[in-house]
């Protein structure tokens, strides 16, 4: 068999590792580079407290930071994280945080009550009553009747957008989109959570009015999902994939309008439907309310 080595690799991708790969495709046997995607451990230490490490692309780690303090509550707003410092080392990513002594007791405490308790595999740290914490529902209140064309139309946009996934086939993003379904802001990683955690951190560093639009992401919609979607003051997720039982459960009650298996035209609501526009005339028109 003939080995085929005319296909070059990008000759650069932010985020990714060119790496030599051997196989075969279309009978033809092939010897190239690759680019794969970059996955360290990231840690996240506030006020030099060691709190979770994650496995992240490290990319937009600022933005990760702030959406991963605000989206699991270690922060009540932005403006209580003072500063953030970047450590590399060959073990991986240390960020700490500065943060306010507000937000640094809310910490403490959280880290109290673990003691003695078995985590739920959660960062391997979270308890049962902090997994199923309040969250705000202020934005399904004003929430306007979404339409099933704009989420397909949010939906398309993902392949050329990912750029990071054109050339490593291995991210997830997660993306803001307005009320008629154009992107404004992406962001991708190799972990879901850490993708929609790093939408959050942009959203917030630019003041968007998070209400106004939805989020979309190419992935399952696991109540992790839905909970940073609440978090982040968002009243629909529309997901490529399915949901699960306890995600939909967590949808019902913060008010958030479920969407699974969004592609193309077809989606499947779980819960809230009636704020989302599903009826098509003869022609398969969407009329919006």
């Amino acid at each position: 068999m003939s080995v085929d080595e005319d296909v070059p690799a990008p000759t650069f991708c932010e985020g990714a590792t060119a790496l030599p790969v051997r196989g075969v495709r279309g009978g033809r046997a092939f010897a190239r580079e690759d680019w794969l995607a970059d996955e360290v451990p990231v840690a996240l230490e506030y006020n030099g407290i060691s709190h979770a490490v994650m496995l992240a692309t490290p990319l937009d780690l600022e933005d990760f930071a702030l959406g991963f303090s605000l989206s699991e509550g270690i922060l009540a707003s932005p403006h209580e994280l003072y500063a953030m410092e970047e450590e590399r080392s060959d073990l991986g990513i240390t960020l700490h945080l500065e943060v306010a002594s507000g937000a640094f007791a809310r910490l403490k405490e959280r880290r109290r009550s673990l003691t003695g308790r078995t985590g739920c595999g959660l960062c391997g740290t979270e308890s049962l009553d902090q997994v199923c914490r309040n969250l705000p529902t202020r934005a399904a209140a004003a929430a306007a009747p979404w339409r099933r064309e704009a989420i397909a139309r949010a939906m398309g946009q993902f392949a050329d957008l990912q750029t990071l996934q054109q050339a490593t086939g291995a991210v997830h993003a997660a993306a803001w989109c307005n009320a008629a379904g154009e992107v404004e802001w992406l962001r991708e990683d190799v972990g879901r959570h850490n993708a929609l955690d790093k939408l959050v951190g942009a959203l917030a560093t630019n003041e968007v009015d998070t209400a106004g639009g939805f989020i979309a992401v190419t992935s399952r919609a696991s109540f992790e999902m839905v909970q940073k979607t609440a978090m982040a003051g968002v009243s629909l997720l529309a997901a490529v994939s399915a949901p699960t039982s306890l995600a939909v459960a967590t949808a019902e009650r913060a008010g958030i309008t479920l969407v699974g298996f969004a592609r193309g035209q077809d989606l499947s609501v779980y819960c809230h439907a009636d704020r989302l526009a599903l009826e098509a005339d003869a022609e398969g028109a969407v009329h919006a309310r």
